[in-house]
């Protein structure tokens, strides 16, 4: 079968590579649309980021070159000897989290803590292939009304609502989202069924802004033109919010991301970067608080049946769609401009 596997950064190729046997608790799935996100573009840029190149994964047993990509779905087309719940024929979202099962984390529900911790894509072969192979305890069956072009979006959709849920944010609370690309777009929905008050949604990219509002943000903020805090201090009357997003990933949005709360407030970050200053006596003197969130758990089958009703549309956000043997140019180096790109699915 036809497969993008990951060599090393800027190094992506398309193999023709062999089905491998299933083990006793995994499935074989038909791949209908893999996302490209933000982290196959960390890793395809100047990665490996978490793709373990020396050292196999401890529950993948995997190492460099791998399949790249975690947010797909799919059709079972297999299923191992001990598989209960699942069979052939079966549309799924693929919840890519390797989890233990043992560990305190694991043990206690929060398995995206696992000591174990990874992603199918990133420290596993992944989605971006014509099929791919999972534990079957990461495969969610499709709520019928459900297609395969939003299901492929459960993923990052995830992560947005696990961020929410860790943050303070209550109903009524106004809030500021940092950064209009797969994750910000997706806070946004989420934060408008959480019936936030004012969602003020800040980008240097007017089309993305555009896209914030018809999504449901109240405020846009367009952070080329003025400076962002000084913005969102204007519009909150100079209080600021008790609750802001950083889902960006870069140390000027962090510290907007601050900037913009009022005292007692709350920065939620998800963006990933490796390091930042942080103006320590402000964050005390005002008595912020910075909460990170990773990953998801526990929240797929409410997901899905939100995005099923309508509720959440997080189809809205893909702007693309590829081939696999596009992947690389109508795909990652399209990303990698800076262009009008958002989400962009690969079709295998």
């Amino acid at each position: 079968m036809k497969a993008l596997k990951w060599h090393g950064a800027r190094d992506l190729r398309l193999e023709i590579i062999e089905r491998r046997p299933l083990k006793a608790a995994e499935i074989r799935i038909e791949v209908a649309y893999c996302g490209i996100c933000g982290s196959d573009m960390h890793e395809y840029l100047h990665g490996p980021d978490s793709i373990p190149v020396h050292v196999p994964h401890p529950l993948s047993g995997s190492v460099a070159p791998i399949v790249i990509g975690h947010e797909f779905c799919g059709t079972v087309v297999e299923v191992g000897a001990d598989v209960t719940g699942l069979g052939i024929g079966d549309r799924v979202a693929v919840e890519p989290e390797y989890r233990c099962g043992h560990c305190i984390y694991c043990r206690s529900g929060r398995y995206n803590l696992c000591e174990s911790m990874g992603f199918v894509g990133l420290m596993g072969d992944g989605g971006m292939a014509e099929e791919a192979v999972v534990p079957a305890y990461m495969a969610h069956v499709l709520p019928p009304s459900l297609d395969f072009r939003q299901a492929a979006v459960a993923e990052p959709a995830a992560v947005a609502l696990q961020g929410l849920r860790t943050s303070g944010l209550r109903p009524g609370d106004d809030c500021v989202i940092f950064g209009m690309g797969a994750i910000g777009l997706l806070l946004v929905m989420m934060a408008r069924h959480h019936a936030a008050g004012r969602i003020i949604a800040v980008d240097v990219d007017v089309r993305r802004l555009d896209l914030a509002r018809k999504v449901g943000a109240s405020d846009t903020v367009d952070a080329s033109q003025d400076d962002a805090v000084l913005q969102v201090r204007e519009l909150t009357d100079g209080v600021g919010v008790p609750v802001s997003f950083e889902a960006v990933g870069r140390p000027e949005t962090l510290q907007g991301a601050l900037g913009v709360l009022s005292k007692g407030g709350e920065a939620v970050l998800l963006g990933l970067m490796p390091e930042a200053r942080i103006d320590t006596f402000d964050l005390v003197n005002r008595e912020l608080r910075i909460t990170t969130s990773v990953g998801y758990r526990g929240l797929y089958p409410e997901l899905l049946a939100l995005m099923a009703s309508g509720v959440v549309d997080a189809g809205r956000i893909v702007t693309h769609t590829v081939s696999l043997e596009a992947a690389i140019t109508d795909g990652f180096e399209l990303l990698a401009s800076a262009g009008d790109a958002i989400k962009v699915l690969v079709a295998p």
